[in-house]
């Protein structure tokens, strides 16, 4: 029998041993004789302490020693350890014991004290087995948006042109698409379509078939692609999409793969006007590296002013294009990028063999016709950052360009880009961007009708962007101009955008136009308006 009460104590010593050793109780333990000790010679009492107990730790299993210890410890710390280094780290942790110790049956065990820890974990939540919600692999998403224009600086339009002063538009518009998630695969449909109250307040019989048709109303689908993994370093992505190369975020150097809106000068940023284009995309990661490979199954070019409308820059219509036959197999195109991601700064490598989205004039069975033919892009961009410092530049080497004047030779062109932003002042960023775009062997008939094309253009765009009230409002200014001195043309945006709520937005400016040398700016000049837009989204 005593041999049983002693393995007891040995057990329980270990749960209650600091208690036991640091406290004036009276409890029947084989310690009580050190624990008199312990008051006068406290620096042998703590070595023999550990000794004893590092022990009885060897004795039991891991799991009782882990419960035991996080449980009683802090019940039974006590006043012995304010001498102790530990006293401020314990500080608050001395408790009333709930039960008193006198009261506890010793010959029950251990088990006795830890009587419920062997129980189950408790239960699961109610709705662990519970099916996914419905159409949980559907994500929608659109907008739903109205547009003002009003312009205030038109001249009175001759006798059978259209008049544009005062409203020019006002503008509804729907966008509308879905993110299907079939398991490894995802699925996108999104589409837009737009009318404009604007011609009817202001007469339709005035505009032509062709402006009322572009400008008045429109429906068409804008991403429609299926993406997926084929292993785990290479991806798919077919259909209509966009696909940004270049660094630049206000000019287009080796940014080529999808045409532009340029419907309305200026109005948006370039990243609102890209268009979707069909495409079957390979992208293979390997490291910091991307490689991607692309065959662009539908032609497209950028959506331009049409006759009488307030931005097209000629007196007459212009001569009928003849573009190439879409989705066709001797039309596809081709391009490919290698990109480069590493710790400050990165590089990307360009090659694309495309149709020139510029036309040029020839005749086909002696009618003059626009024509696009095939050119070939090689680019190279790059990114370096220094602190708020971001330094970019773009370099593109075009081959097999055709002009009207000159139609029986190709010509090349370089363009080369230099860029700098600037995030170093509170909410603001601070960007300038500037292109260069040389032909080479420049004929002087290029400078004549129907090209008016000079040997060297160039365009730079400074922009300054400052965020308010915990980036809820964005005030935005824009400026754009051709040659160093703006003698090609320019245009200036200021805008100030606000977020009444995660969903609604309210955007209002003002821009101004300047006519230049430059054939797309020759009339640009009464264009000033003012604008104010509302957008939901969802």
């Amino acid at each position: 029998m005593y041999a049983r009460e002693t393995a007891i104590d040995n057990r329980l010593c270990l749960c209650f041993g600091p208690y036991f050793l640091t406290t004036t109780t009276d409890f029947n333990s084989p310690f009580k004789g050190e624990r008199t000790k312990a008051k006068n010679n406290k620096s042998a009492f703590k070595v023999k302490n550990l000794n004893i107990i590092a022990c009885l730790f060897a004795r039991l299993p891991t799991v009782v020693l882990f419960a035991t210890g996080f449980i009683i410890s802090p019940l039974y710390a006590g006043s012995a350890l304010a001498d102790t280094d530990l006293q401020d780290v314990l500080s608050g942790f001395d408790t009333t014991l709930p039960v008193a110790l006198d009261d506890v049956d010793v010959s029950d065990g251990i088990n006795a004290i830890l009587d419920g820890f062997d129980g189950p974990l408790g239960t699961e939540p109610d709705n662990i087995n519970e099916p996914p919600a419905p159409l949980q692999w559907l994500d929608p998403f659109g907008s739903l948006s109205i547009m003002g224009t009003w312009n205030f600086a038109h001249d009175t339009p001759s006798e059978g042109e259209a008049d544009f002063r005062n409203l020019s538009m006002l503008r509804t518009t729907g966008a509308l698409g879905v993110d299907i998630d079939l398991n490894s695969w995802q699925l996108r449909i999104s589409g837009h379509g737009f009318y404009d109250a604007a011609y009817s307040i202001q007469g339709r019989e005035q505009y032509t078939d062709d402006m009322l048709d572009d400008y008045g109303q429109e429906w068409e689908f804008d991403e429609l692609n299926l993406a997926g993994d084929l292993t785990d370093d290479l991806d798919i992505k077919i259909g209509r999409q966009i696909v940004v190369w270049g660094k630049a975020d206000n000019l287009r150097v080796t940014d080529i793969l999808n045409p532009l809106d340029n419907r309305i000068l200026g109005m948006v940023d370039i990243k609102y006007k890209r268009l979707p284009v069909a495409m079957s995309k390979l992208d293979y990661y390997s490291g910091p590296w991307n490689v991607s490979v692309i065959v662009i199954n539908e032609v497209r070019f950028d959506k331009i002013p049409v006759y009488n409308s307030d931005f097209y820059p000629g007196n007459g219509p212009a001569v009928s294009d003849v573009e190439p036959t879409n989705f066709a197999l001797d039309t596809q195109q081709y391009a490919m990028a290698v990109n480069g991601i590493f710790s400050g700064w990165d590089l990307s490598f360009y090659q694309a063999w495309v149709y020139d989205g510029r036309p040029h004039l020839t005749l086909k069975d002696s009618t003059p016709v626009r024509e696009h033919n095939r050119v070939s892009m090689s680019g190279m961009t790059g990114n370096i950052a220094f602190g708020n410092w971001l330094f970019k530049g773009e370099g593109a080497w075009w081959n097999g360009l055709k002009y009207g004047a000159v139609s029986a030779k190709n010509f090349n062109r370089i363009d080369l880009m230099a860029g700098v932003e600037y995030t170093g002042f509170s909410e603001t960023m601070l960007s300038l961007e500037f292109v260069n775009r040389h032909i080479i062997h420049y004929n002087q008939q290029l400078a004549s009708p129907p090209d008016l094309t000079e040997q060297d253009v160039q365009q730079t765009v400074l922009m300054v962007s400052r965020d308010f009230f915990n980036d809820r409002t964005q005030a935005k200014l824009l400026c754009s101009f051709f040659d160093t001195t703006g003698d090609g043309g320019a245009f200036e945006r200021l805008q100030l955008e606000h977020e009444l709520s995660d969903a609604v937005s309210i955007t209002g400016g003002i821009i101004f136009y300047q006519s230049g040398d430059l054939q797309a700016f020759s009339d640009l000049g009464g264009n000033d308006r003012i604008f104010l837009e509302y957008v939901y989204s969802f």
